[in-house]
């Protein structure tokens, strides 16, 4: 091993003895035999799991051999057909399909790697395994050879005596991985499943980590709707094609409604009947044999229903979508949305968007390279796999109500989609039901929701539908919380104003600047706790900014029953920071802006979101006279506000702004300090 047992290995090997591999084994046999990664493993799984080195080197003796006699490499079909004859039956690893011959009435299994399609096999192994008439799965199959029926007109000598799926048995499985699971903390657990699926979280940021996590939730969650487009080489597909055999790739072309849903024709089911999950690999690529393809999935998407002539067909396959983007996320945002690269057909259809309850951030995941795969301990993907399915048939959306409260910009299918994301997260980092979960963990969840379905509901915005305007997603975690907003990263630069309310507390304010100094934009940060006063965090404080925060303060004790009604400012201590986001560094002439963010941080309510405030204070409670308020709003407008609040003095001066610069922000005056406070917070 290359790296020695770390904490989470020593926990893992003790709690899931039995169920846990080395990861850095798996890599060896990755592109030596023709078998997805998930084959491996499973016979890795089975002889090799444990710490002593000279087990783990027999295992793999076995293991190698096993993969070296059975699985068949390109050119060698015709070697293990003739062994086959010889010995009257060969053991073999493949990937089984069936189909209905009706001319015979019997069915028939495929096996690509010996290049047979017209393989003898019961039906009641058909039956017991009904995967085998989809998609197929991977399986130790005995393969026969009766020389009788070879010599019959049309025989087909070749038949399947016994099979066994690699996977587990249908044996309960949740079990072990409740009571496994107590064994670590919330980070730790994360870091093992990061583990579980071959990726080393100590080289990845805490945001990629949580990508990754939230790539699992269509494996736990029923009829989960993701959509992941970002650069090549992240390993968006490699989770859906080598770790379960839960899912399903389909790579881009063509994709016909009868392999997806139904055949009309014999009543088979498809893909998503058939699968936890289906997976859309390169989805610019893929469309539909039919015109309606598009609209059987849409319908499928938001009831996880299909018709088959007047018949309704209930499934709980989950659709994954993803792409690439040929250009970075900023360069997609300037020339259309970030549903750019998907089909014609898909990529400006807001009903269809509609249905996507998540839109994953493929650029926040790191491409796959060998430093941050694993070398550590992590559970055997078959195990995983298992768990995973059966967490499916359970729910944790009763874990929000009556602890979370949605704020009003999100509509019905917003709180489906950020409910059944919220669900799954909760599901794999907290899976045993009885176990109470942590307001920490929730919301944790909670804010990747609401970002990964705010991103959906952003792009449907910038298509232009005037529904989907109100994008400022909210919540309110227990009875006396605080209103939060989740903003979507991408959408804004560090140093510009968005358009999302700020945390109570905080405030864009823009200096008028004076003498040689030039105007500029800065935001006060206030925190308030036990105490009295107000303490400066920048050392050295700017003296401007000191002034502007000693007569905010006093203005705020003594007109405090206007301002703050029954709270008592003299009973709270304040922090204050000025963060400057210009060349301008000395604060001065923001009294305003800082009295306003004392009050919002003392009434724990947010400021307007992409609102500027400007306005000197004095002791005495007078609002100083801005001279240059059109220079204000120019700079206000290129900074991204969408309003600014400016003194009522500067009105006249502000009749000679040019109309341009008049229609791209909305101007509110104020008369004093009371009123911008009910102007600037939310409502």
């Amino acid at each position: 091993m290359s790296e020695p047992l770390d904490a989470i290995d020593q926990i893992a090997t003790k709690a899931f003895e039995g169920y846990v591999v080395r990861k850095d084994l798996v890599r060896k046999f990755k592109g030596q035999y023709p078998v997805p990664t998930y084959v491996a493993e499973f016979l890795l799984g089975r002889y090799c799991s444990s710490v002593d080195e000279e087990e783990i080197a027999e295992g793999l003796k076995i293991v190698e051999r096993q993969l070296g006699e059975k699985t068949i490499r390109a050119g060698e079909h015709e070697l293990f057909k003739a062994r086959a004859k010889e010995k009257g039956h060969v053991k073999l690893i493949d990937i089984i399909t069936a189909r209905l011959d009706s001319t015979t009435d019997s069915f028939l299994a495929t096996l690509p790697s010996v290049q047979l399609k017209d393989v003898r096999i019961s039906e009641a192994m058909v039956h017991a395994n009904e995967r085998m008439l989809t998609g197929g799965f991977y399986a130790e199959v005995e393969l026969s050879y009766d020389p009788t029926i070879a010599q019959e007109k049309n025989g087909r000598p070749f038949g399947i005596e016994t099979m066994r799926e690699i996977q587990l048995s249908k044996r309960e499985v949740l079990p072990t991985l409740y009571a496994g699971r107590e064994a670590f903390s919330v980070e730790e657990w994360k870091d093992f499943l990061i583990r579980s699926i071959g990726m080393e979280p100590e080289k990845l940021s805490q945001r990629g980590r949580d990508m990754i996590l939230l790539r699992m939730v269509p494996f736990v969650e029923r009829n989960y709707n993701v959509v992941e487009l970002g650069p090549r080489g992240t390993g968006k597909s490699h989770l859906f094609q080598q770790i379960s055999p839960y899912a399903h790739l389909v790579s881009g072309g063509k994709s016909s409604v009868a392999r997806m849903f139904v055949n009309n024709g014999n009543g088979q089911r498809g893909l998503v009947c058939q699968y936890d999950v289906v997976c859309f690999d390169e989805i610019s690529g893929v469309s539909f044999d039919q015109k309606d393809g598009v609209n059987i999935m849409k319908g499928y998407m938001e009831s996880g229903e299909f018709s088959r002539g007047k018949e309704s067909i209930r499934a709980d396959g989950g659709m994954v979508m993803v792409g690439n983007f040929d250009v970075d996320v900023q360069h997609q945002q300037r020339i259309g949305h970030l549903f750019g690269p998907m089909p014609a057909e898909m990529r400006d259809d807001t009903a269809f968007m509609d249905r996507i309850h998540a839109y994953l951030p493929g650029w926040d995941v790191p491409k796959v390279s060998r430093e941050i795969l694993t070398d550590h301990f992590g559970l055997v993907s078959d195990y995983l796999s298992e768990c995973w399915n059966q967490l499916r048939r359970q729910s944790r959306q009763s874990v929000l109500q009556g602890r979370v409260h949605l704020g009003g910009a999100l509509s019905g299918r917003d709180t489906t989609g950020v409910v059944k994301t919220v669900s799954g997260l909760i599901k794999l980092v907290s899976p045993n039901p009885e176990v109470p979960v942590s307001d920490e963990v929730l919301e944790w969840a909670l804010r990747i929701g609401l970002e990964c379905r705010r991103r959906v509901k952003e792009q449907q915005k910038r298509i232009g539908s005037a529904e989907f305007r109100n994008t400022q997603f909210s919540y309110t975690l227990g009875e006396e919380g605080v209103e939060k907003f989740v903003s979507t990263p991408e959408l804004y630069s560090e140093d510009s104003i968005g358009s999302d309310p700020l945390p109570p507390g905080q405030v864009w304010v823009m200096s008028p600047g004076g003498g040689e100094e030039n105007p500029g934009l800065y935001r006060v940060d206030i925190t308030e706790g036990p105490g009295s006063g107000v303490k400066i965090l920048n050392q050295p404080a700017p003296p401007a900014f000191k002034e502007s925060v000693r007569c905010a303060e006093q203005n705020l004790y003594v007109r405090a029953k206007e301002l703050v009604g029954d709270r008592d400012p003299r009973q709270h201590e304040f922090s204050a920071q000025l963060r400057a986001f210009d060349s301008a560094k000395s604060g001065a002439g923001v009294g305003v802006g800082v009295l306003l963010a004392l009050c919002s941080s003392l009434l724990q309510k947010s400021i307007k979101g992409g609102l500027m405030v400007t306005g000197g204070l004095n002791l005495g409670g007078s609002i100083e006279t801005i001279f240059n308020p059109v220079s204000a709003v120019e700079i206000a407008v290129e900074k991204g506000a969408q309003s600014i609040l400016m003194p009522i003095s500067s009105r006249r001066q502000l009749n000679d702004l040019p109309d341009d610069m008049a229609a791209k922000i909305t101007i509110l005056y104020y008369l004093d300090a009371r009123d911008a406070l009910l102007k600037a917070l939310v409502d």
